[in-house]
């Protein structure tokens, strides 16, 4: 059943809880190795509460169930009432899952379902297995449905007179003054009227807040009646909503009350006095009491306004679709910007020269901004990461220590999406094959807790990203043998490579060194996911590893996929485009180094043969059959573990291009990611590599 609620509520919902959400995933593993935290535990405890309080607002009452149920139990926690174990938080774990899946549901537009009725009886039973008091714990589960209306939309809580009064009460703490309890003993916690226009003087000026004209009218008659002299429930509302606007109000911060306002106990004298003839004196004995705490509280009020101020909101929301415009208008104006630079070196003008300068620095500097507002943190892919690790470890049965380096580093958007994958599968492979358990590492000298690290550096134009870990590492030697019995290769050829090359097996589809499949491995799928993913984002794959010591997986992307540097080439008059990130190196075509090897040319570079191909057989009609020119050059490219060499008719250069998709005639070339336009003005088409390769010479 689709979701019926107003749109921009929701939105404000979905993304302040899916912060909350994954901020949870990484606070319930932090837990466990901090389970006296008690900022932690507050923080968790918030976290359910703020989601229960949405989800309330937007009546989606399986939401608001699981989240009340985790929140009760992480009250009890806080409290000091029952303690942290790891039955408790597989329990606290798979309700932040279950909510998950139902935060899914309604980012999809529909009813999320249910919790699995176990799963909350199991969230009770740790709550009230643990409550030693049962006066403790009997508050815990009435604000469920009264509460259900939510932090993140404050009328609702207005609503409730009881809480409306403990709200205002906190707020008087909060400012310094004394409560109204404490001023008015066995009252009902109401505050006079010059204390209630005190406060409206300082948030609307002197005479400007609301019920301001009727309230003047009152105070003649007040002191002899005693009783006439509170605010209406409207002014007291009006109030309450004036604070919330402005962020002020009592539940803006979760702050203990302060104990300031042990100064007003000498106010509380007048109250013993039995008779009505003294009551005209208690005003006068109250008066300067009242008139300290109303110009504190003013004070105060003042104070926290101008405070307040300078912290205006700096975030602004923005629909992708617009970024993702506005990079392609800046897109264009790189194409004009190379344009004009080109035709500007064909001119001996100084001013022009100086001219153009300052546009390419001003579009390079503008190119930069918009890219950074499509860049988010790495750690969004990273968070997820500690859980993941402390699930493989306990199905495993193995003591893993994840590091995380680099968490702040910024790459598209696009690219943080698509890593999550590839990344997930090598740690899964460094927890499952590389780590050992702690019997063995023990045995070999090792500490029994293995280490994993996952980091993330920017390199130029490039992110380094790398999974380590100090395991048993990879035997070159048995990776070689497996893949002759698997048959993937004859010994001749398996006994030609290079310990890199060995290492490289990894990713072939369907290898795998496990003998029994099991649900984290053993099917030879992981890996191959890996490279095909990397090798679509331009990305590379390095692989280093040491029998008894550990591996490294070292993978290099793009920063962003929108603007790409590129080496322009030329093949008979043709322009293309080969993206940087792949290109190695580059040199003249020499004859003399070039051999046959099982029917395919190479070329010796450091005593290593690549293989080589003629791009202009690929890419050229006409030229399927064409020999190799004498002269030429050759650009050596790696694609995930691959390195190959193309040989090219001519160099130009290296430039920066926008990929525009290709017509309807060209589209569906294979080897071809798209065109551009270079900065002389003519069209040439991007060569996707992987896709190249793959069609001509697989």
């Amino acid at each position: 059943m689709s979701l019926e609620v107003d749109q921009e509520i929701l939105e404000d919902f979905l993304v302040e809880a899916g912060e909350i959400l994954e901020q949870l995933s990484e606070q319930l593993v932090d837990l466990e190795q901090r389970p006296d935290d008690s900022d932690l535990l507050n923080a968790i405890f918030r976290g359910f509460h703020t989601v229960k309080g949405g989800a309330g607002f937007l009546q989606l009452e399986p939401m608001v169930d699981c989240c009340h149920n985790a929140e009760n139990l992480f009250d009890m926690l806080r409290n000091g009432e029952i303690k942290v174990s790891p039955e408790l938080m597989d329990v606290v774990l798979q309700a932040l899952d279950t909510v998950n899946v139902m935060f899914d549901a309604v980012r999809g537009g529909q009813e999320p379902e249910n919790a699995d009725p176990q799963l909350i009886q199991a969230l009770i039973a740790f709550a009230s297995g643990g409550a030693p008091a049962p006066a403790e714990a009997a508050p815990a589960p009435a604000p469920a449905a009264p509460e259900a209306a939510p932090a993140p939309v404050p009328e609702p809580v207005v609503n409730n007179a009881d809480q409306s009064s403990d709200e205002f009460d906190m707020l008087l703490d909060d400012l310094g003054g004394p409560s109204p309890a404490e001023e008015s003993g066995a009252d009902d916690g109401l505050i006079t009227e010059d204390e209630f226009e005190s406060l409206l003087d300082e948030l609307h000026g002197q005479g400007k807040g609301p019920g301001s004209e009727g309230a003047s009218k009152a105070p003649a008659a007040a002191a002899p009646a005693g009783g006439d002299d509170l605010i209406t429930e409207d002014e007291f509302e009006a109030l309450l909503d004036e604070l919330q606007s402005q962020g002020k109000g009592a539940f803006a911060e979760n702050t203990a009350p302060a104990t300031t306002p042990a100064a007003a106990v000498p106010v509380q004298a007048p109250v013993p006095a039995p008779a009505p003839a003294p009551a005209p004196a208690a005003p006068v004995a109250q008066a300067p009491a009242p008139e300290k705490s109303e110009k504190a509280a003013a004070a105060a009020v003042k104070a926290a306004h101008q405070q307040a101020k300078p912290q205006a909101e700096s975030n602004v929301r923005v629909d992708t679709r617009l970024l993702d415009k506005i990079m392609n208008m800046v897109g264009e104006l790189v194409l004009v910007r190379n344009r004009l630079v080109r035709l500007g070196v064909t001119r001996e003008d100084e001013e022009m020269a100086k001219a153009l300068g300052t546009l390419d620095m001003v579009t390079a500097d503008l190119q930069m901004s918009v890219m950074k507002t499509r860049m988010q943190p790495v750690k969004k892919v990273f968070g997820r990461f500690p859980r993941l690790i402390r699930d493989l470890s306990r199905n495993l049965k193995k003591e893993i220590r994840l590091e995380l380096r680099g968490e702040d580093t910024d790459l598209d958007k696009n690219l943080v999406e698509a890593l999550a994958d590839p990344l997930i599968h090598l740690v899964r492979n460094a927890v499952d094959h590389g780590i050992e358990s702690p019997d063995v590492r023990e045995a070999a000298g090792k500490p029994r807790e293995g280490h994993v690290l996952l980091s993330a550096e920017q390199e130029g134009d490039h992110i380094l990203l790398v999974i380590q870990d100090d395991g048993a590492g990879m035997d070159a030697e048995k990776l070689r043998n497996l893949a002759i019995e698997r048959g993937m290769m004859d010994a001749e050829a398996a006994r030609r490579l290079t310990e890199q090359e060995c290492f490289n097996l990894i990713f072939a589809a369907g290898f795998s060194t496990k003998k029994e499949i099991s649900d984290v491995s053993g099917r030879g799928v992981g890996m191959d996911v890996v490279k095909t993913k990397i090798t679509q984002l331009n990305g590379t794959l390095n692989i280093d590893s040491v029998i008894g010591q550990g591996s490294r997986i070292a993978i290099q992307v793009p920063l962003t996929l929108a603007i790409m540097p590129t080496l322009m080439v030329i093949l008979e008059d043709q322009a293309f485009a080969l993206p940087l990130v792949n290109v190695n190196e580059i040199f003249n075509l020499d004859l003399t180094k070039t051999n046959v090897v099982d029917g395919q040319q190479v070329i010796i570079v450091r005593d290593q043969a690549l293989p080589l191909f003629h791009l202009k057989r690929w890419l050229i009609g006409g030229q399927q059959s064409a020999d190799l020119p004498e002269q030429g050059h050759v650009v050596i490219v790696t694609v995930g573990t691959q390195r190959v060499g193309f040989v090219v008719d001519q160099l130009v250069g290296q430039e920066e291009v926008v990929i525009k998709p290709l017509g309807t005639i060209l589209h569906g070339t294979p080897g071809l990611s798209g065109a551009t336009i270079t900065g002389d003005g003519r069209i040439a088409l991007i060569i996707d590599i992987p896709n190249l390769l793959k069609y001509h010479a697989s």
